[in-house]
């Protein structure tokens, strides 16, 4: 899921009133559970993929750009309005006599229609759509790219089954098997990518026509197929708890009178907000797949390597917005409810002190995360780097992207969370305006730039981009919240960013130390094999978290302690409990 769709997607829970703590607290650790074993699974499937096709190769850029456009067109076409706009009905419908039976069989055949209909044109439309999303391919890799679609667009349906039905389980307290189903789908991939290994073994490094020469429809039907199999299966494990709701649902016709029409203008501002961030993505992964033509002028395979295109940016992103999910949004979601609270009790010296306090409290895990990355950099990108002789060249280019997409960390966390104050206020105009203006300005300085650029540093350029808008959105937003809310303690909220910033220094100097004789920079036994990687990122990222810890004492970070208090406090029940 990409940022805008999470900072403007609300979150619903049509049992907040009747379920008790202990039961939400389960309910949250289990929804944890599935999201951090889905993203180390998610983490296993991109490592094991780059093994597999390569990470700065041709056919890891070709397949990631096919296999990337599925998500971001039902995103575009249909999640915006079943997400949003037909949740708050699911909800309503679910307190109902008939725990909303008529209203969910008649969304679901709704929603298989729409989405059916549009998956099936555009998957016959492949060719076409390739085309249009790529920059400057030449016919074999348009050729390939519209066989890969061919075989993942069909995915668009089951990602889009699988929002409605998780929306309906979720609207009767059933949470744990929509968090949980992306696992199924991760199992299933590494499973598939596992077999294309020991049939086709790893990747090794070789110029495009070979690769082109060497390719059959089996790999691509492994490949491609294997993917595509498991979002279905994604969404078919959700059929099983959707059935134990006992709502006996059928295929059932006729939509006039569920609310449609009077729902979707209430929603009009967040469905544009979402629509222009994924045009606006899907128009930057067409400038980077330049980059992926650009290595066929080279001979020389390392020289190839060098590149980074589609997939390494991806990755750069899947990586530096870990952190952002795991603590932030964890975060953001307690107090989002606190501030809703507050703006509805007209209580803005609440609504400013928590937005001052979330913000201070981001800065402990992302100063430090962002330090992480950069002295890690190379080390982490070597788990993504894939077995052939080029693997430390594709982690250096790699380890670029990263360096630059990580600057923008602690921003896009403080933008995002600014943001929830307006959604708390129920005010959707301020995000979108906000969005809309980002997507704008992404898209201006990249066509804008682009031409006078390096087809080679494409994706160097879009990381940078990002980063730069990143500032824009925050001072942005800063102002506006301002303007509306008055100040948040901005002064206050700086100091602990200047602390907490310092404490990671600190910690990223012991890092580099420590890193540096391993061969983290030079290529050395920290880059020789992904478990040397492994181990080398754990160690090093040991010992900074250690430093940091310290550091943060000495320069007096107190949000250190809001930070760690919920961890504290809930190992002090565990232990209490033994």
């Amino acid at each position: 899921m990409t940022e805008t769709q999470q900072a403007t997607e609300p979150h619903h829970d049509p049992k907040d009133a009747s379920r008790s703590k202990s039961a939400g607290a389960k309910a949250s650790a289990l929804m944890a559970a599935g999201t951090m074993i889905s993203r180390v699974l998610g983490f296993a499937r991109t490592s094991l993929l780059a093994i597999a096709i390569g990470s700065t190769a041709l056919v890891g850029d070709v397949f990631e750009t096919a296999n990337t456009i599925p998500n971001v067109i039902y995103m575009l076409l249909a999640g915006g309005v079943f997400n949003v706009v037909l949740v708050p009905q699911i909800i309503k419908q679910a307190k109902k006599a008939d725990r909303g039976a008529d209203y969910t069989s008649r969304l679901i055949t709704l929603a298989a229609i729409i989405i059916g209909a549009f998956t099936i044109a555009l998957t016959f439309l492949a060719a076409p759509i390739i085309q249009g999303l790529t920059l400057g391919w030449s016919d074999a890799k348009l050729a390939l790219g519209t066989a890969f679609a061919f075989w993942t667009l069909p995915q668009i349906f089951f990602y889009g089954m699988y929002a409605v039905i998780g929306q309906v389980l979720n609207a009767h307290g059933r949470f744990g098997a929509y968090m949980w189903a992306p696992v199924a789908n991760n199992v299933i991939a590494i499973a598939f990518i596992l077999f294309y290994i020991m049939m086709f073994g790893p990747y090794v490094a070789m110029p495009d026509s070979q690769q082109f020469a060497q390719w059959t429809t089996t790999h691509t039907v492994i490949l491609a197929g294997g993917h595509t199999l498991g979002i279905i299966v994604q969404a078919a494990v959700l059929l099983w708890p959707l059935k134990r709701l006992g709502l006996g649902l059928r295929p059932k016709f006729g939509w006039k009178g569920m609310g449609l029409r009077h729902t979707g203008r209430l929603a009009g501002f967040t469905i544009v907000t979402m629509m222009v961030g994924n045009i606006s993505n899907l128009m930057i992964n067409r400038l980077v797949t330049g980059a992926t033509e650009a290595r066929t002028a080279l001979d020389d395979p390392f020289a190839q390597a060098a590149i980074p295109g589609l997939q390494a940016l991806n990755v750069g992103q899947l990586i530096t917005v870990l952190p952002h999910s795991v603590f932030v949004l964890s975060i953001a979601t307690v107090l989002f409810n606190h501030l809703s609270r507050a703006v509805h009790d007209n209580d803005m010296a609440t609504v400013k002190r928590t937005t001052n306090s979330g913000l201070r409290t981001f800065a402990v895990p992302m100063m430090i995360s962002v330090a992480g990355i950069i002295v890690l950099a190379p080390t982490i990108a070597r788990l993504f780097a894939s077995t052939a002789d080029t693997a430390i060249v594709s982690a250096h280019a790699i380890a670029q992207i990263l360096l630059l997409l990580a600057l923008g960390m602690p921003l896009r966390s403080a933008h995002f969370y600014l943001l929830r104050v307006f959604y708390a206020s129920e005010n959707a105009l301020i995000p979108m305006i906000v969005q809309v203006g980002a997507a704008a300005l992404s898209l201006s300085l990249a066509y804008g730039i682009a031409p006078v650029v390096p087809m080679e540093s494409l994706a160097h350029l879009i990381a940078l981009i990002f980063t730069g808008v990143h500032v824009f959105q925050l001072v942005l937003t800063h102002i506006l919240v301002k303007r509306h809310f008055g100040d948040y303690g901005t002064k206050a909220v700086l100091a602990t960013y200047i602390r907490s910033g310092w404490a990671a220094v600190v910690a990223g100097v012991f890092g580099v130390a420590l890193l540096y004789p391993m061969g983290g920079y030079s290529g050395g036994w920290a880059m020789s094999s992904i478990p040397n990687a492994a181990l080398a990122c754990a160690i090093v990222g040991t010992v900074m978290v250690v430093v940091y810890l310290v550091a943060c004492r000495i320069f007096e970070v107190t949000e250190l302690n809001e930070f760690t208090a919920p961890i504290t406090n809930r190992l002090r029940r565990a232990t209490k409990s033994n």
